[in-house]
C-alpha cells in the first residue's frame, strides 16, 4: 500500500457509496434490541461489501486491507473491553466493526491514489489537518457549553495526526483516513451505536464524544499494519 503509486480509476460514486455505507448500517443497528440476529446480518453484509470493494485492489493492497481487519479488531478489544475508553452499546464488539475498518483503509488507499489528490496533495492534506485543529480548538474552547464535555482527549492526538497528515510520505492515506473516521464516528455517537467516555480512563481526562482527531490513531495501526505485513507481502511478491 504505497503512497506514490496509483490505483485503477475510481468512480465518485465509489467513494460516496463507501462513506454512505456505516451511516445506513449504524442507523439500521441503533433500531435492534439486541445483537442477536440482525447485528450479526449487519456484520455479514459488511464483510460482503468489503470483499466487493477490494477485488479491484493490487494483491499488496488486499493483503494489507485485511491485515487490517484484524490489527484493529485487536486495538478495539483493548480499547473498549481493556482501557474503557469507549463502550458498544451491547458491550462486546459488533460484528460489522472489524470489515467497517477495512472499507475505512479502502477509501483512504483509493481517494490517496486519485489523480485529483495526487496533484493537490498538499493543499489537501493541509485543509483536512486544518480542520481537525479547527475541531480540537472548538472540542476546548467552542463545544464544552452545548456538549458537556472537554474534550482534552481528542487534542491530545492532534500531535500524531499533525505529522503523520504533515510530513509523511503516506499523508494523503491518513487525511482520507481522517474523512472516513470522522463520517464513522459521527455516525456511530449519533446513533449511539458506541459511546465515549465523559472521562476516559488511566489519563482521567476530559473526552468529546467523538473525540475530536482520534483518527490520529490510525498511525498506529497504520504501523502495525505495515511492520507484521512485511513478511507476508515478501512471500507473495
Amino acid at each position: 500500500m504505497k503512497a506514490d503509486r496509483s490505483g485503477p480509476r475510481r468512480p465518485a460514486w465509489f467513494f460516496v457509496a463507501l462513506l454512505a455505507w456505516a451511516p445506513v448500517i449504524l442507523v439500521l443497528d441503533g433500531t435492534l434490541s439486541a445483537p442477536w440476529p440482525w447485528q450479526y446480518v449487519l456484520g455479514a453484509a459488511t464483510f460482503g461489501v468489503l470483499w466487493l470493494a477490494t477485488t479491484r485492489l493490487e494483491r499488496r493492497d488486499r493483503a494489507q486491507v485485511w491485515l487490517c481487519v484484524g490489527v484493529a479488531t485487536g486495538f478495539e478489544y483493548l480499547g473498549s473491553q481493556v482501557w474503557g475508553g469507549y463502550r458498544y452499546r451491547f458491550g462486546g464488539i459488533p460484528l460489522f466493526v472489524p470489515p467497517g475498518h477495512g472499507l475505512i483503509y479502502v477509501f483512504a488507499i483509493a481517494l490517496a491514489a486519485t489523480e485529483w489528490v495526487r496533484r493537490y496533495e498538499r493543499a489537501f492534506t493541509y485543509a483536512v489537518f486544518g480542520f481537525a485543529a479547527a475541531w480540537v480548538i472548538a472540542g476546548l474552547v467552542l463545544l464544552p457549553p452545548v456538549t458537556n464535555r472537554l474534550d482534552v482527549h481528542g487534542a491530545m492526538w492532534l500531535p500524531l495526526f499533525a505529522y503523520v497528515v504533515l510530513f509523511s510520505p503516506r499523508r494523503a492515506i491518513f487525511a482520507a483516513i481522517f474523512i472516513a473516521t470522522t463520517d464513522v464516528e459521527l455516525a456511530g455517537t449519533w446513533t449511539r451505536s458506541w459511546t465515549w467516555m465523559t472521562t476516559i480512563p488511566w489519563y482521567h481526562v476530559g473526552s468529546g464524544n467523538p473525540p475530536s482527531a482520534i483518527a490520529g490513531g490510525y498511525a498506529i495501526i497504520d504501523g502495525t499494519v505495515l511492520l507484521l505485513s512485511a513478511p507476508i507481502l515478501r512471500s507473495i511478491s
